[in-house]
């Protein structure tokens, strides 16, 4: 399977929990600010990164992210893929 990094704006995040209905294994809703945490993600200046295996899942969670603040890049070419 692919290996991919998650990117993610958290600062951004609208708390529309769609992440978290697609994907529960790579997200939770935060109650203290009803904003979305990348579970294991890591924070690297104003963004929290998680290197992981692409999923149908994961590749949902970014495309129907309403806010847009959830990136997928391919691990080794850095690209861009959602």
């Amino acid at each position: 399977m692919k290996k991919v990094k998650i990117v993610y704006t958290r600062d951004n995040c609208i708390g529309a929990t769609v992440c978290v209905n697609l994907d529960s294994k790579h997200w939770i809703m935060n109650k203290a600010d009803a904003k979305a945490n990348l579970i294991d993600g890591t924070q690297q200046g104003d963004k929290w990164v998680l290197e992981t295996e692409l999923t149908q899942e994961v590749q949902m969670a970014a495309e129907q992210c309403p806010a847009g603040v959830i990136e997928v890049y391919d691990l080794e070419s850095d690209e861009k893929l959602f």
